[in-house]
């Protein structure tokens, strides 16, 4: 669980930004999200599969010049 310093002297919204972003970087969001419901480890295979192809193929449109 992250934890933020919270200065008196500083106005809360940045401190709650703070929090927001730590949160962020520790992925506790990003988990809640996968946990929600289960999902089969072949399923999990198929779907980064699928990822993996995609990003290739945006690579591959990248480094393309003319």
């Amino acid at each position: 669980m992250p934890r933020i310093i919270v200065d008196p002297k500083k106005p809360f919204d940045i401190s709650l930004r703070n929090f927001k972003r730590a949160c962020e970087k520790a992925g506790i969001k990003q988990e809640l999200r996968d946990k929600q419901h289960y999902v089969k480890p072949t399923q999990k295979r198929k779907i980064a599969k699928k990822a993996a192809i995609s990003k290739a193929k945006k690579e591959a449109r990248r480094s393309y010049s003319y």
